[in-house]
């Protein structure tokens, strides 16, 4: 009995860092979304050149819109603000950059494979299913509501 009372109160401590860790990973997703975007709004035509050597369907429409999302993402997970909303579309992203880029290079990061890509999907998950957390835009807004 006394191990569960202690399991408990450690339960309760470790649920109080939620919100920070809610945070940590918006800040960290955003700042790895923040270098490819900048480069995709430095040369979207590249980009579309890229997709259309992949044999993607509308390269350049694809390209803005890959290069929207992972910007807006950006600044969205950054403020906490439509956080859940915006992790759809990025996770979108991050499967289709799986399946069309990384998949066939293996697991490994290092050989360019599609570990960083699956990890940046499981972070969007997370935050699509627990939400920003307290330290956001999207709490004040439900705190008003």
């Amino acid at each position: 009995m006394k191990a569960v009372n202690l399991y408990n109160q450690f339960k309760d401590a470790v649920s109080n860092l939620q919100s920070i860790t809610l945070l940590a990973l918006r800040l960290i997703l955003a700042y790895g979304f923040y270098q490819p975007a900048m480069n995709k709004i430095g040369n979207v035509s590249g980009i579309a050149e890229w997709f259309a050597s992949m044999n993607y369907p509308l390269p350049t429409l694809n390209a803005y819109l890959a290069t929207g999302t992972e910007t807006l993402g950006v600044i969205l997970l950054t403020l906490g603000l439509g956080t859940r909303i915006i992790s759809i579309p990025l996770i979108i992203v991050m499967l289709v950059a799986i399946f069309t880029v990384h998949f066939s290079n293996g697991f490994a990061a290092s050989d360019n494979g599609f570990e960083i890509p699956l990890y940046y999907g499981l972070m969007l998950l997370v935050l699509l299913t627990h939400g920003a957390g307290k330290f956001s835009i999207d709490h004040i807004i439900s705190k008003k509501r």
